[in-house]
Protein backbone atom coordinates (compact mmCIF):
# COMPACT_ATOMS: atom_id res chain seq x y z
CA UNK A 1 0.00 0.00 0.00
CA UNK A 2 2.85 2.15 -0.12
CA UNK A 3 1.96 3.33 -3.46
CA UNK A 4 -0.83 5.10 -2.23
CA UNK A 5 0.80 8.18 -0.72
CA UNK A 6 -1.57 10.60 -1.20
CA UNK A 7 -4.49 8.84 1.02
CA UNK A 8 -4.20 9.08 4.62
CA UNK A 9 -2.45 6.35 6.22
CA UNK A 10 -5.72 5.38 8.21
CA UNK A 11 -7.34 5.28 5.42
CA UNK A 12 -4.93 3.44 2.69
CA UNK A 13 -6.15 -0.08 3.36
CA UNK A 14 -9.88 1.35 2.00
CA UNK A 15 -8.92 1.75 -1.32
CA UNK A 16 -8.20 -1.44 -1.89
CA UNK A 17 -11.97 -2.50 -1.44
CA UNK A 18 -14.20 -2.98 -4.01
CA UNK A 19 -16.40 0.30 -5.48
CA UNK A 20 -19.37 -0.61 -3.79
CA UNK A 21 -17.63 -0.20 -0.31
CA UNK A 22 -15.40 2.56 -1.08
CA UNK A 23 -18.64 4.55 -1.98
CA UNK A 24 -20.28 3.20 0.66
CA UNK A 25 -17.05 4.62 2.99
CA UNK A 26 -17.03 8.11 1.36
CA UNK A 27 -20.51 9.24 3.13
CA UNK A 28 -18.98 7.74 6.81
CA UNK A 29 -18.55 10.66 8.12
CA UNK A 30 -14.96 11.88 9.56
CA UNK A 31 -13.28 14.75 10.69
CA UNK A 32 -10.83 17.04 8.86
CA UNK A 33 -9.28 19.56 10.95
CA UNK A 34 -8.56 23.07 9.61
CA UNK A 35 -7.24 26.35 11.41
CA UNK A 36 -10.40 27.89 12.21
CA UNK A 37 -12.24 24.93 13.02
CA UNK A 38 -9.30 24.54 15.44
CA UNK A 39 -9.55 28.06 16.70
CA UNK A 40 -13.32 27.38 18.01
CA UNK A 41 -12.43 24.26 19.78
CA UNK A 42 -9.72 25.57 21.82
CA UNK A 43 -12.05 28.76 22.77
CA UNK A 44 -14.84 26.03 23.70
CA UNK A 45 -12.24 24.30 25.83
CA UNK A 46 -11.24 27.02 27.55
CA UNK A 47 -14.53 28.18 27.94
CA UNK A 48 -15.48 24.95 29.89
CA UNK A 49 -12.48 24.81 31.72
CA UNK A 50 -12.90 28.39 33.29
CA UNK A 51 -12.95 28.71 37.05
CA UNK A 52 -16.98 28.96 38.14
CA UNK A 53 -17.96 32.63 39.20
CA UNK A 54 -21.00 34.99 38.73
CA UNK A 55 -20.82 36.13 35.68
CA UNK A 56 -19.83 33.63 33.07
CA UNK A 57 -18.09 34.91 29.54
CA UNK A 58 -21.16 32.51 27.12
CA UNK A 59 -20.09 32.73 23.07
CA UNK A 60 -22.04 32.96 19.73
CA UNK A 61 -20.80 30.98 17.09
CA UNK A 62 -21.93 32.01 13.80
CA UNK A 63 -21.93 31.47 10.06
CA UNK A 64 -23.60 30.89 6.76
CA UNK A 65 -25.63 27.32 6.92
CA UNK A 66 -23.60 24.48 5.44
CA UNK A 67 -20.37 25.83 6.69
CA UNK A 68 -19.27 23.21 9.69
CA UNK A 69 -20.67 24.94 12.82
CA UNK A 70 -22.59 21.76 14.12
CA UNK A 71 -19.63 19.69 12.63
CA UNK A 72 -17.49 21.93 14.72
CA UNK A 73 -19.30 21.49 17.93
CA UNK A 74 -20.17 17.95 17.87
CA UNK A 75 -16.03 17.31 17.35
CA UNK A 76 -16.11 19.09 20.63
CA UNK A 77 -18.41 17.11 22.33
CA UNK A 78 -16.63 14.07 20.93
CA UNK A 79 -13.34 15.38 22.48
CA UNK A 80 -14.46 16.53 25.76
CA UNK A 81 -18.29 16.36 26.20
CA UNK A 82 -19.21 12.48 26.35
CA UNK A 83 -21.05 11.35 29.51
CA UNK A 84 -19.21 8.79 31.73
CA UNK A 85 -19.72 7.09 35.33
CA UNK A 86 -17.22 8.60 38.35
CA UNK A 87 -15.66 6.89 41.07
CA UNK A 88 -18.28 7.48 43.19
CA UNK A 89 -20.84 5.80 40.39
CA UNK A 90 -22.51 9.20 39.77
CA UNK A 91 -23.08 9.86 35.83
CA UNK A 92 -21.42 12.55 34.85
CA UNK A 93 -22.23 14.73 31.70
CA UNK A 94 -19.46 17.64 30.81
CA UNK A 95 -21.59 18.94 28.26
CA UNK A 96 -25.43 19.30 26.99
CA UNK A 97 -25.98 19.97 23.80
CA UNK A 98 -29.14 20.62 22.12
CA UNK A 99 -31.09 22.30 19.45
CA UNK A 100 -32.87 25.07 19.60
CA UNK A 101 -36.84 24.78 19.94
CA UNK A 102 -38.10 25.57 16.72
CA UNK A 103 -40.39 28.94 18.47
CA UNK A 104 -38.84 30.87 21.19
CA UNK A 105 -40.27 30.09 25.11
CA UNK A 106 -38.72 28.91 27.93
CA UNK A 107 -40.66 26.12 28.58
CA UNK A 108 -39.85 24.52 24.85
CA UNK A 109 -36.11 25.55 25.75
CA UNK A 110 -36.63 23.22 29.31
CA UNK A 111 -37.99 20.39 27.43
CA UNK A 112 -35.52 20.73 24.81
CA UNK A 113 -32.44 20.78 27.42
CA UNK A 114 -34.33 17.59 29.03
CA UNK A 115 -34.28 15.93 26.50
CA UNK A 116 -30.96 15.26 26.21
CA UNK A 117 -30.83 13.90 29.73
CA UNK A 118 -33.44 11.46 28.50
CA UNK A 119 -34.98 12.44 31.54
CA UNK A 120 -38.61 12.15 32.50
CA UNK A 121 -41.09 14.84 32.38
CA UNK A 122 -44.66 15.74 31.51
CA UNK A 123 -45.15 18.86 29.14
CA UNK A 124 -48.22 19.41 30.87
CA UNK A 125 -45.67 20.62 34.23
CA UNK A 126 -45.13 24.43 34.72
CA UNK A 127 -42.68 26.15 33.49
CA UNK A 128 -41.28 26.70 37.28
CA UNK A 129 -41.26 22.57 37.39
CA UNK A 130 -39.24 22.09 34.46
CA UNK A 131 -37.02 25.09 35.15
CA UNK A 132 -36.05 23.63 38.74
CA UNK A 133 -36.16 20.01 37.39
CA UNK A 134 -33.27 21.27 34.54
CA UNK A 135 -31.46 22.91 37.70
CA UNK A 136 -31.24 19.88 39.16
CA UNK A 137 -30.27 17.79 36.01
CA UNK A 138 -27.27 20.17 35.19
CA UNK A 139 -26.21 19.78 39.20
CA UNK A 140 -26.35 16.38 39.46
CA UNK A 141 -24.83 15.55 36.58
CA UNK A 142 -22.03 17.76 36.42
CA UNK A 143 -22.69 20.05 33.73
CA UNK A 144 -20.34 22.32 32.90
CA UNK A 145 -21.43 23.66 29.41
CA UNK A 146 -24.61 24.36 27.47
CA UNK A 147 -24.52 24.41 24.20
CA UNK A 148 -27.50 25.41 21.53
CA UNK A 149 -27.26 24.84 18.18
CA UNK A 150 -30.09 26.32 15.55
CA UNK A 151 -29.92 29.59 17.96
CA UNK A 152 -31.35 31.87 15.13
CA UNK A 153 -34.86 30.09 15.53
CA UNK A 154 -34.94 31.63 19.16
CA UNK A 155 -35.82 34.91 16.25
CA UNK A 156 -39.51 32.60 15.82
CA UNK A 157 -41.50 34.04 18.05
CA UNK A 158 -42.88 37.33 19.46
CA UNK A 159 -40.58 39.70 21.02
CA UNK A 160 -41.77 38.63 24.52
CA UNK A 161 -41.46 35.13 24.06
CA UNK A 162 -37.87 35.89 22.98
CA UNK A 163 -36.93 38.25 26.02
CA UNK A 164 -38.41 34.99 28.05
CA UNK A 165 -36.23 32.53 26.64
CA UNK A 166 -33.19 34.79 26.79
CA UNK A 167 -33.77 35.92 30.48
CA UNK A 168 -34.29 31.65 31.17
CA UNK A 169 -30.52 31.33 29.49
CA UNK A 170 -29.07 33.87 31.72
CA UNK A 171 -30.89 32.37 34.53
CA UNK A 172 -29.61 28.74 33.86
CA UNK A 173 -25.57 31.02 33.38
CA UNK A 174 -26.06 32.87 37.26
CA UNK A 175 -27.41 30.14 38.60
CA UNK A 176 -25.04 27.40 37.55
CA UNK A 177 -22.06 29.31 37.12
CA UNK A 178 -21.74 27.47 33.46
CA UNK A 179 -20.61 28.80 30.02
CA UNK A 180 -23.81 29.28 27.23
CA UNK A 181 -22.76 29.08 24.04
CA UNK A 182 -25.08 29.75 21.34
CA UNK A 183 -24.28 27.87 17.39
CA UNK A 184 -26.47 29.42 14.38
CA UNK A 185 -26.62 31.62 11.37
CA UNK A 186 -25.62 35.00 10.94
CA UNK A 187 -29.14 36.38 12.09
CA UNK A 188 -28.62 34.69 15.33
CA UNK A 189 -26.28 38.08 16.99
CA UNK A 190 -30.52 39.46 16.28
CA UNK A 191 -31.28 37.07 19.10
CA UNK A 192 -28.79 39.11 21.62
CA UNK A 193 -30.23 42.37 21.09
CA UNK A 194 -33.08 41.60 22.66
CA UNK A 195 -31.73 43.12 25.59
CA UNK A 196 -28.44 45.02 25.64
CA UNK A 197 -27.79 42.84 29.07
CA UNK A 198 -27.68 39.79 26.49
CA UNK A 199 -25.57 41.11 24.03
CA UNK A 200 -22.88 41.92 26.59
CA UNK A 201 -22.90 38.66 28.16
CA UNK A 202 -22.19 36.77 24.46
CA UNK A 203 -18.38 37.24 22.24
CA UNK A 204 -19.48 36.76 19.27
CA UNK A 205 -16.91 34.05 17.13
CA UNK A 206 -18.03 34.43 13.26
CA UNK A 207 -17.02 31.05 11.10
CA UNK A 208 -16.32 32.75 7.63
CA UNK A 209 -16.77 31.27 3.99
CA UNK A 210 -13.09 29.98 2.44
CA UNK A 211 -11.49 32.71 0.52
CA UNK A 212 -9.94 31.14 -2.59
CA UNK A 213 -6.04 31.24 -1.43
CA UNK A 214 -3.46 28.63 0.19
CA UNK A 215 -5.24 27.83 3.21
CA UNK A 216 -7.94 26.72 1.09
CA UNK A 217 -5.51 24.58 -1.01
CA UNK A 218 -4.54 22.46 2.39
CA UNK A 219 -7.93 22.50 2.89
CA UNK A 220 -8.41 20.31 -0.01
CA UNK A 221 -5.41 18.65 0.20
CA UNK A 222 -6.42 17.74 3.49
CA UNK A 223 -9.63 16.24 1.94
CA UNK A 224 -7.86 14.58 -0.66
CA UNK A 225 -6.55 12.96 1.88
CA UNK A 226 -9.64 10.59 2.69
CA UNK A 227 -10.75 10.43 -0.48
CA UNK A 228 -10.07 6.44 -1.09
CA UNK A 229 -9.13 6.94 -4.82
CA UNK A 230 -6.37 4.61 -6.10
CA UNK A 231 -4.46 7.44 -8.18
CA UNK A 232 -3.27 11.26 -7.04
CA UNK A 233 -5.82 14.13 -7.85
CA UNK A 234 -3.51 16.97 -6.92
CA UNK A 235 -6.87 18.85 -5.83
CA UNK A 236 -4.66 21.33 -4.26
CA UNK A 237 -3.35 22.66 -7.47
CA UNK A 238 -4.47 26.67 -8.32
CA UNK A 239 -6.40 25.89 -11.43
CA UNK A 240 -8.32 23.00 -9.32
CA UNK A 241 -8.48 24.64 -6.36
CA UNK A 242 -9.71 27.71 -7.99
CA UNK A 243 -12.46 25.40 -9.90
CA UNK A 244 -13.69 23.55 -6.47
CA UNK A 245 -13.81 27.39 -4.77
CA UNK A 246 -16.59 29.06 -7.77
CA UNK A 247 -18.66 25.83 -7.56
CA UNK A 248 -18.74 25.63 -3.87
CA UNK A 249 -18.46 29.37 -3.17
CA UNK A 250 -15.91 28.70 -0.09
CA UNK A 251 -18.83 26.47 1.90
CA UNK A 252 -17.18 23.99 3.52
CA UNK A 253 -20.43 21.82 3.44
CA UNK A 254 -21.06 22.35 0.03
CA UNK A 255 -17.23 21.51 -0.79
CA UNK A 256 -17.35 18.26 0.58
CA UNK A 257 -19.96 17.44 -1.05
CA UNK A 258 -18.90 18.44 -4.26
CA UNK A 259 -16.04 16.25 -3.78
CA UNK A 260 -18.00 13.39 -2.89
CA UNK A 261 -19.96 13.79 -5.98
CA UNK A 262 -16.57 13.57 -8.19
CA UNK A 263 -14.47 11.42 -6.33
CA UNK A 264 -18.01 8.55 -6.27
CA UNK A 265 -17.79 9.52 -10.39
CA UNK A 266 -14.32 9.02 -9.98
CA UNK A 267 -14.43 5.25 -8.80
CA UNK A 268 -17.60 4.28 -10.83
CA UNK A 269 -15.21 5.44 -14.53
CA UNK A 270 -12.76 3.31 -13.43
CA UNK A 271 -10.49 7.05 -13.75
CA UNK A 272 -9.26 6.78 -10.11
CA UNK A 273 -8.65 10.67 -9.75
CA UNK A 274 -10.50 13.86 -9.87
CA UNK A 275 -9.44 16.06 -12.76
CA UNK A 276 -11.21 19.06 -14.38
CA UNK A 277 -13.37 17.83 -16.70
CA UNK A 278 -14.70 15.93 -13.54
CA UNK A 279 -15.52 19.20 -11.37
CA UNK A 280 -16.63 20.66 -14.10
CA UNK A 281 -19.27 18.07 -14.81
CA UNK A 282 -20.64 18.82 -11.15
CA UNK A 283 -20.76 22.94 -12.17
CA UNK A 284 -25.23 21.83 -10.83
CA UNK A 285 -24.12 22.00 -7.56
CA UNK A 286 -23.47 25.74 -7.45
CA UNK A 287 -26.50 27.29 -5.27
CA UNK A 288 -28.93 28.91 -6.98
CA UNK A 289 -31.15 31.08 -4.26
CA UNK A 290 -30.16 28.87 -1.73
CA UNK A 291 -32.14 25.85 -4.05
CA UNK A 292 -30.11 23.22 -6.34
CA UNK A 293 -31.90 21.04 -8.94
CA UNK A 294 -31.31 17.94 -9.39
CA UNK A 295 -30.09 16.40 -12.73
Amino acid sequence: MTQYTHVHPEFRAVVQLADSERIHFLDQPRWIGYPAAQKILDTLLHLMQMPARPRMRNLLIVGDSNNGKTTIVRRFMALHGEGYVNEEGDAVKPVILTESPPTSGEKGLYIAILDQFWAPYRESDSVTKLRYQVVHMFRSCSVRMLIIDEFHSLLTGSAIKQRETMNALKFLCNTLAIPVVGVGTADAVLVLHTDPQHASRFDVMPLNTWQPNAEFQKLVKGFESVLPLREPSGLYRPHLAQLLHSISGGNTGDLQRLLLECATDAIKSGKEHIDQSIIESKSWLRPTRGIRELI
